[in-house]
């Protein structure tokens, strides 16, 4: 028994340690290259920076349309392309420049909400995809949306 465990003993010190043999000479010279050429291009990236995220409407009424632009600014150091924006629902809709936005230059982003159908508080989402480091960002908005008044005796809305 003694023997058997001596004798595996010695392999797997063998194989342990002729794994170890200059690894660092298996490495190619080119592919380092490669790695850092690839590894310069993965910090070349757009930074979009807001100058705020969340919008407070405040009291609207129902069938209201209001919008907000929000403003950012590329801080990183490759052009930013947004390549979509999408509303938590269909009453939020967004534009935005369809060009691409250099370093260091500004943009914006209309949010327009229709508060018709949607009354008492209302909170919105729109997501925002684009060629950052996250792929993802996201712009905030809410309103307090009195309901119309309805008439008594059919609960059809009255005219303002």
């Amino acid at each position: 028994m003694k023997r058997v465990l001596l004798i595996l003993s010695v392999i797997s010190i063998s194989v342990l340690t002729s794994c170890t043999n200059n690894a660092s000479s298996k490495v190619k010279p080119e592919n380092v290259a490669v790695a850092n050429v690839r590894d310069a291009k993965a910090k070349l990236l757009p930074v979009m920076t807001f100058d705020k995220t969340n919008h407070d409407f405040g009291i609207i009424d129902e069938g209201d349309i209001v919008e907000h632009k929000f403003t950012f600014t590329n801080t990183g150091n490759a052009p930013l392309v947004i390549i979509s924006a999408k509303g938590s629902c269909g009453c939020t809709v967004s534009k935005w420049s369809k060009e691409p936005i250099a370093p260091g230059a500004t943009g914006d982003m209309l949010v327009t909400f229709n508060s018709n159908g949607k009354p008492n508080l209302q909170n919105k989402k729109v997501t925002i995809t684009a060629n950052t480091t996250t792929g993802k960002e996201t712009l905030k908005i809410k309103a307090m949306v009195t309901p119309k008044k309805k008439s008594v005796t059919s609960g059809i809305p009255l005219s303002k």
